[in-house]
């Protein structure tokens, strides 16, 4: 993510927020249908993916929801991913998802292992960029919200027949004084009676004292201007006994950004090194499975029996062409010797006839 600017005491909150944004975009790309309903998984809470005290986590569950959303919010981005299953490896499949993140244009500053644990803020924020990823290449766009006009009315007081106001009160108590009579009046009434009208009538009467809006806010304003007085001589006094701590506090957060700054230094370099690391572990599995492929070729005794047959046959076929050279020269002696036997036949019957040549 990009660098985290100072945070207040409501950034502890800021991930519930993310949250409940992130689930609505999910609800408007339908992933009830695409995905709960593909891999018969339950609907995600509010908070599901957010890493708190007060929420209940199972963390490798939300490993597995994450990297199944994930995965097909990439697919709806038209990159090919497959989905990952329950027993892939972890940092292969958190590898391939932040390489598919930076390849749709994301911002990745921050360790692959912060995915491991399958919530947390940078959970929330790496779906939240691919959902948002996938909304534009859906051409989703947001549309300004329409208020509905409201009208504010004039407050009309109703008088009722039942309703009487301060000023008839007075009106009446002012003709009743004037046509005092000159001699006391005996009511003939029975008290008891009178008191049940009395009970009967006074749920209907109403005495409605109208105020002067003027003066209540001409009151209202001396006491807002006093307590603003009180907090800014109240504030001064905390900043003159603070100013120390304020100081130490200041210094403190140079040093934290000192800090991160180091830190995302370093994150970025070993972000690449596990990249690096996660593609010399791929080809070393593949390294391996060849060995493992010719250990088990090597181990397996058929091809000895093979060469072990093939030696046996050609020592047979060495014997019978022992055999044949045999006969060979013996049939090559037998006939040197008839041509031997010829040739000393031939010189006797030679010597013979040339002691008859002379005679004659």
């Amino acid at each position: 993510m990009a660098e985290e600017e100072e945070r207040g005491p409501g950034s502890v909150y800021q991930m519930f927020v993310l949250m409940e944004d992130l689930l609505d975009k999910l609800k408007v790309l339908d992933y009830e249908q695409h995905v709960l309903d593909k891999h018969n998984i339950k609907p995600l809470s509010r908070h599901y993916f957010v890493s708190s005290p007060h929420v209940v986590s199972n963390p490798g569950e939300q490993f597995f929801m994450f990297s199944v959303i994930a995965a097909w919010l990439i697919s709806l981005c038209g990159r090919p991913f497959d989905t990952p299953q329950e027993y892939d490896d972890p940092n292969a499949t958190v590898s391939n998802i932040l390489s598919e993140l930076r390849v749709l244009g994301g911002q990745v500053d921050f360790p692959p292992s912060k995915l491991k644990s399958g919530s947390g803020e940078h959970v929330c924020y790496v779906l939240d960029q691919l959902v948002e990823k996938a909304l534009k290449s859906k051409g989703f766009a947001w549309n300004r919200p329409l208020y509905p006009s409201v009208e504010v009315e004039e407050e009309c007081v109703q008088e009722d027949d039942a309703e009487l106001t301060l000023s008839k009160v007075e009106e009446e108590m002012t003709e009743l004084s004037g046509s005092r009579p000159a001699v006391v009046l005996e009511s003939d009434v029975d008290a008891a009676e009178w008191n049940l009208e009395v009970e009967r009538v006074l749920p209907q009467l109403k005495v409605t004292i109208r105020t002067d809006n003027k003066g209540c806010l001409f009151k209202l304003r001396e006491d807002i201007s006093k307590t603003l007085e009180k907090v800014s001589s109240r504030e001064k006094y905390l900043n003159t006994q603070l100013e120390h701590l304020i100081s130490e506090y200041r210094q403190a957060q140079a040093q934290l950004n000192k800090v991160k700054e180091l830190y995302q230094q370093a994150s970025g370099g070993v972000t690449e090194r596990t990249r690096i690391l996660a593609e010399i572990s791929e080809e070393l599995e593949k390294v391996k499975q060849e060995m493992e492929e010719k250990g088990s070729s090597m181990s397996d005794g058929a091809p000895v029996v093979k060469i072990r047959q093939s030696l046996t046959k050609l020592k047979q076929e060495i014997e019978q062409m022992d055999v044949r050279m045999g006969v060979v020269e013996h049939t090559l002696l037998q006939a040197k010797l008839r041509e031997k036997n010829n040739m000393t036949r031939d010189m006797h019957a030679t010597h013979l006839l040339e002691p008859n040549t002379q005679t004659y």
